[in-house]
Protein backbone atom coordinates (compact mmCIF):
# COMPACT_ATOMS: atom_id res chain seq x y z
CA UNK A 1 0.00 0.00 0.00
CA UNK A 2 1.24 3.53 -0.76
CA UNK A 3 1.96 5.71 2.24
CA UNK A 4 1.78 9.41 2.98
CA UNK A 5 3.83 10.49 5.93
CA UNK A 6 4.49 13.68 7.84
CA UNK A 7 6.18 11.94 10.73
CA UNK A 8 5.74 12.98 14.33
CA UNK A 9 8.65 12.66 16.71
CA UNK A 10 8.61 11.39 20.28
CA UNK A 11 10.97 14.20 21.25
CA UNK A 12 8.17 16.57 22.18
CA UNK A 13 9.56 17.67 25.54
CA UNK A 14 11.54 20.56 24.09
CA UNK A 15 8.31 22.14 22.85
CA UNK A 16 6.58 22.30 26.24
CA UNK A 17 8.26 25.51 27.38
CA UNK A 18 7.67 27.37 24.11
CA UNK A 19 4.61 29.40 23.12
CA UNK A 20 3.12 28.56 19.75
CA UNK A 21 0.59 30.35 17.61
CA UNK A 22 -1.70 29.37 14.76
CA UNK A 23 -0.38 29.85 11.25
CA UNK A 24 -1.71 32.50 8.90
CA UNK A 25 -4.86 31.77 6.92
CA UNK A 26 -4.65 29.18 4.16
CA UNK A 27 -4.32 30.30 0.57
CA UNK A 28 -7.46 30.18 -1.59
CA UNK A 29 -5.39 29.43 -4.70
CA UNK A 30 -5.80 26.05 -6.39
CA UNK A 31 -2.62 26.51 -8.40
CA UNK A 32 0.35 24.27 -7.60
CA UNK A 33 4.04 25.02 -7.97
CA UNK A 34 6.06 22.02 -9.09
CA UNK A 35 9.81 21.90 -8.47
CA UNK A 36 11.83 19.32 -10.36
CA UNK A 37 14.87 18.65 -12.52
CA UNK A 38 15.80 20.09 -15.90
CA UNK A 39 17.18 16.62 -16.70
CA UNK A 40 15.36 13.31 -17.08
CA UNK A 41 17.36 11.20 -14.66
CA UNK A 42 18.44 7.63 -15.26
CA UNK A 43 15.18 5.86 -14.44
CA UNK A 44 12.05 5.95 -16.62
CA UNK A 45 9.93 5.90 -13.48
CA UNK A 46 10.80 9.56 -12.83
CA UNK A 47 9.26 10.54 -16.16
CA UNK A 48 6.24 8.34 -15.45
CA UNK A 49 5.69 10.09 -12.12
CA UNK A 50 5.94 13.48 -13.82
CA UNK A 51 3.37 12.47 -16.46
CA UNK A 52 1.04 11.20 -13.76
CA UNK A 53 1.33 14.44 -11.82
CA UNK A 54 0.77 16.66 -14.86
CA UNK A 55 -2.34 14.74 -15.90
CA UNK A 56 -3.77 14.82 -12.37
CA UNK A 57 -3.28 18.58 -12.08
CA UNK A 58 -5.15 19.14 -15.33
CA UNK A 59 -8.03 16.80 -14.50
CA UNK A 60 -8.46 18.43 -11.08
CA UNK A 61 -8.35 21.89 -12.70
CA UNK A 62 -5.31 22.94 -10.72
CA UNK A 63 -3.11 25.36 -12.71
CA UNK A 64 0.58 24.50 -12.88
CA UNK A 65 3.17 27.12 -11.99
CA UNK A 66 6.74 26.11 -12.75
CA UNK A 67 10.16 27.36 -13.80
CA UNK A 68 9.30 27.77 -17.47
CA UNK A 69 11.56 25.33 -19.32
CA UNK A 70 10.93 22.35 -21.56
CA UNK A 71 13.93 20.25 -20.60
CA UNK A 72 13.94 17.22 -18.36
CA UNK A 73 11.28 16.36 -15.80
CA UNK A 74 10.24 20.01 -15.87
CA UNK A 75 9.23 19.69 -19.50
CA UNK A 76 7.48 16.37 -18.94
CA UNK A 77 5.22 17.84 -16.26
CA UNK A 78 4.35 20.99 -18.18
CA UNK A 79 3.84 19.04 -21.39
CA UNK A 80 1.44 16.64 -19.67
CA UNK A 81 -0.63 19.51 -18.28
CA UNK A 82 -0.71 21.28 -21.64
CA UNK A 83 -1.64 18.11 -23.53
CA UNK A 84 -4.59 17.62 -21.19
CA UNK A 85 -5.59 21.27 -21.85
CA UNK A 86 -4.68 22.40 -18.37
CA UNK A 87 -3.40 25.84 -17.43
CA UNK A 88 0.39 26.34 -17.33
CA UNK A 89 2.31 29.41 -16.20
CA UNK A 90 6.07 29.49 -16.61
CA UNK A 91 8.10 31.96 -14.57
CA UNK A 92 11.40 32.70 -16.31
CA UNK A 93 14.22 34.99 -15.20
CA UNK A 94 15.82 37.59 -17.43
CA UNK A 95 19.29 36.49 -18.54
CA UNK A 96 20.82 39.58 -17.01
CA UNK A 97 21.18 41.69 -20.14
CA UNK A 98 17.82 43.42 -19.97
CA UNK A 99 15.96 41.01 -22.23
CA UNK A 100 15.16 37.33 -22.34
CA UNK A 101 16.82 35.34 -25.10
CA UNK A 102 14.78 34.01 -28.02
CA UNK A 103 15.61 30.46 -26.95
CA UNK A 104 14.22 31.02 -23.47
CA UNK A 105 11.00 32.46 -24.85
CA UNK A 106 10.60 29.61 -27.34
CA UNK A 107 10.94 27.11 -24.51
CA UNK A 108 7.83 28.60 -22.94
CA UNK A 109 5.75 29.37 -26.01
CA UNK A 110 6.12 26.19 -28.05
CA UNK A 111 2.99 24.63 -26.61
CA UNK A 112 -0.58 25.83 -26.24
CA UNK A 113 -2.19 26.72 -22.92
CA UNK A 114 1.01 28.29 -21.60
CA UNK A 115 1.60 31.75 -20.25
CA UNK A 116 4.98 33.27 -19.53
CA UNK A 117 6.00 35.77 -16.90
CA UNK A 118 9.46 37.30 -17.09
CA UNK A 119 11.13 38.44 -13.86
CA UNK A 120 14.43 40.16 -13.17
CA UNK A 121 16.20 37.49 -11.15
CA UNK A 122 16.11 33.96 -9.76
CA UNK A 123 15.05 35.36 -6.39
CA UNK A 124 12.06 37.15 -7.92
CA UNK A 125 11.21 33.98 -9.79
CA UNK A 126 10.85 32.06 -6.52
CA UNK A 127 8.75 34.79 -4.91
CA UNK A 128 6.47 35.03 -7.95
CA UNK A 129 5.94 31.27 -8.01
CA UNK A 130 5.13 31.14 -4.31
CA UNK A 131 2.69 34.05 -4.49
CA UNK A 132 0.62 32.41 -7.21
CA UNK A 133 -0.01 29.01 -5.66
CA UNK A 134 -1.69 27.28 -2.77
CA UNK A 135 0.64 24.27 -2.60
CA UNK A 136 4.06 22.97 -3.62
CA UNK A 137 5.07 19.58 -5.01
CA UNK A 138 8.61 18.34 -5.44
CA UNK A 139 9.61 15.61 -7.87
CA UNK A 140 13.18 14.23 -7.87
CA UNK A 141 15.73 16.88 -8.77
CA UNK A 142 19.11 18.34 -7.93
CA UNK A 143 20.50 21.28 -5.98
CA UNK A 144 17.92 23.75 -7.34
CA UNK A 145 15.01 21.50 -6.41
CA UNK A 146 16.43 20.89 -2.94
CA UNK A 147 16.89 24.60 -2.32
CA UNK A 148 13.44 25.58 -3.57
CA UNK A 149 11.64 22.93 -1.54
CA UNK A 150 13.53 23.69 1.66
CA UNK A 151 12.86 27.40 1.25
CA UNK A 152 9.07 27.04 1.04
CA UNK A 153 9.18 24.68 4.03
CA UNK A 154 11.07 27.39 5.91
CA UNK A 155 8.47 29.97 4.91
CA UNK A 156 5.86 27.75 6.58
CA UNK A 157 8.03 27.66 9.69
CA UNK A 158 8.35 31.47 9.65
CA UNK A 159 4.58 31.91 9.13
CA UNK A 160 5.11 33.73 5.84
CA UNK A 161 2.57 31.39 4.30
CA UNK A 162 0.51 28.33 5.22
CA UNK A 163 0.79 25.96 2.30
CA UNK A 164 1.36 22.20 1.99
CA UNK A 165 4.76 21.06 0.74
CA UNK A 166 4.68 17.57 -0.77
CA UNK A 167 7.67 15.49 -1.84
CA UNK A 168 7.05 12.58 -4.21
CA UNK A 169 9.46 9.98 -2.88
CA UNK A 170 9.83 8.07 -6.14
CA UNK A 171 12.18 5.08 -5.70
CA UNK A 172 12.78 6.43 -2.15
CA UNK A 173 14.71 9.32 -3.70
CA UNK A 174 13.99 11.64 -0.79
CA UNK A 175 14.70 9.16 2.01
CA UNK A 176 18.08 10.79 2.75
CA UNK A 177 16.33 14.15 3.22
CA UNK A 178 13.81 12.59 5.57
CA UNK A 179 16.65 11.10 7.59
CA UNK A 180 18.44 14.46 7.60
CA UNK A 181 15.32 16.10 9.07
CA UNK A 182 15.05 13.38 11.71
CA UNK A 183 18.70 13.84 12.60
CA UNK A 184 18.17 17.60 12.87
CA UNK A 185 15.39 16.96 15.37
CA UNK A 186 17.45 14.44 17.32
CA UNK A 187 20.37 16.88 17.59
CA UNK A 188 18.16 19.79 18.62
CA UNK A 189 18.37 21.91 15.45
CA UNK A 190 14.79 21.33 14.24
CA UNK A 191 11.78 21.59 16.52
CA UNK A 192 9.86 18.30 16.60
CA UNK A 193 6.64 20.19 15.87
CA UNK A 194 8.02 21.25 12.50
CA UNK A 195 8.58 17.77 11.14
CA UNK A 196 5.04 17.82 9.75
CA UNK A 197 5.77 20.89 7.60
CA UNK A 198 6.76 18.59 4.76
CA UNK A 199 4.72 15.60 3.56
CA UNK A 200 6.46 12.61 1.98
CA UNK A 201 4.45 10.49 -0.47
CA UNK A 202 6.22 7.14 -0.56
CA UNK A 203 4.21 5.13 -3.06
CA UNK A 204 4.08 1.33 -2.97
CA UNK A 205 6.56 -0.57 -0.81
CA UNK A 206 7.61 -2.54 -3.92
CA UNK A 207 9.63 -0.20 -6.15
CA UNK A 208 8.65 -2.29 -9.17
CA UNK A 209 5.18 -0.78 -8.86
CA UNK A 210 6.38 2.83 -8.86
CA UNK A 211 6.32 3.19 -12.65
CA UNK A 212 2.59 2.44 -12.83
CA UNK A 213 1.61 4.06 -9.53
CA UNK A 214 -0.71 7.08 -9.71
CA UNK A 215 1.66 9.66 -8.23
CA UNK A 216 -0.55 12.52 -9.34
CA UNK A 217 -3.59 11.30 -7.44
CA UNK A 218 -1.47 10.58 -4.36
CA UNK A 219 0.07 14.06 -4.52
CA UNK A 220 -3.31 15.78 -4.62
CA UNK A 221 -4.57 13.62 -1.76
CA UNK A 222 -1.53 14.72 0.23
CA UNK A 223 -2.34 18.37 -0.47
CA UNK A 224 -5.91 17.84 0.69
CA UNK A 225 -4.66 16.14 3.86
CA UNK A 226 -2.79 19.28 4.99
CA UNK A 227 -4.34 20.38 8.29
CA UNK A 228 -4.22 24.15 7.89
CA UNK A 229 -6.14 24.95 11.05
CA UNK A 230 -4.06 22.66 13.26
CA UNK A 231 -0.62 23.86 12.22
CA UNK A 232 1.13 25.82 14.95
CA UNK A 233 4.50 27.52 14.83
CA UNK A 234 6.48 30.08 16.81
CA UNK A 235 4.68 33.46 16.93
CA UNK A 236 5.95 35.16 13.78
CA UNK A 237 3.38 37.53 12.28
CA UNK A 238 4.72 39.27 9.20
CA UNK A 239 1.29 40.46 8.11
CA UNK A 240 -1.20 39.38 10.75
CA UNK A 241 -3.75 36.75 9.74
CA UNK A 242 -2.86 37.03 6.05
CA UNK A 243 -0.90 34.72 3.83
CA UNK A 244 2.03 37.02 3.09
CA UNK A 245 2.99 35.12 -0.04
CA UNK A 246 -0.47 35.04 -1.62
CA UNK A 247 -0.95 37.03 -4.82
CA UNK A 248 -4.52 37.85 -3.76
CA UNK A 249 -3.13 39.90 -0.88
CA UNK A 250 -0.57 41.80 -2.89
CA UNK A 251 -2.63 45.02 -2.63
CA UNK A 252 -2.19 45.01 1.13
CA UNK A 253 1.13 46.79 0.86
CA UNK A 254 3.20 47.98 3.77
CA UNK A 255 4.88 51.32 3.09
CA UNK A 256 4.69 50.56 -0.62
CA UNK A 257 6.26 47.10 -0.26
CA UNK A 258 4.25 43.93 -1.09
CA UNK A 259 3.76 41.71 2.01
CA UNK A 260 6.03 38.90 0.79
CA UNK A 261 8.96 41.22 0.10
CA UNK A 262 8.28 43.03 3.37
CA UNK A 263 8.46 39.70 5.20
CA UNK A 264 11.74 38.78 3.55
CA UNK A 265 13.22 42.20 4.33
CA UNK A 266 12.08 41.86 7.94
CA UNK A 267 13.74 38.45 8.16
CA UNK A 268 16.95 39.84 6.71
CA UNK A 269 16.92 42.75 9.17
CA UNK A 270 16.34 40.39 12.09
CA UNK A 271 19.21 38.15 11.00
CA UNK A 272 21.56 41.15 10.70
CA UNK A 273 20.60 42.31 14.18
CA UNK A 274 21.15 38.86 15.69
CA UNK A 275 24.49 38.51 13.92
CA UNK A 276 25.60 41.94 15.17
CA UNK A 277 24.73 41.00 18.76
CA UNK A 278 26.61 37.71 18.45
CA UNK A 279 29.71 39.39 17.02
CA UNK A 280 29.73 42.03 19.75
CA UNK A 281 29.39 39.33 22.43
CA UNK A 282 32.62 37.73 21.19
CA UNK A 283 34.67 40.92 21.35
Amino acid sequence: MPTISSHSSPAQSQCNSEQFTEMVARSPSRAVAVYCAASLGKQKVFQAAALSLGYALSVDKRPLVYGGGNNGIMGVVSGAVSKAKGKVTGIIPDKGNGHVTAQAVSEVLDEAHRDEIVVNSMHERKVEMARRVGAFIGLPGGFGTFEEMLEVITWNQLNIHNKPVVLLNVLSYYNPLRELIKNGIQEGFINPRNEHLVIFVDGPADHKEHETFDWGKAALEAIDSWQYEKSKILPFHWNKDEDSSDLTNVKAEMNGTPPMLHALKATNGWLRKVWHVRVRSRV
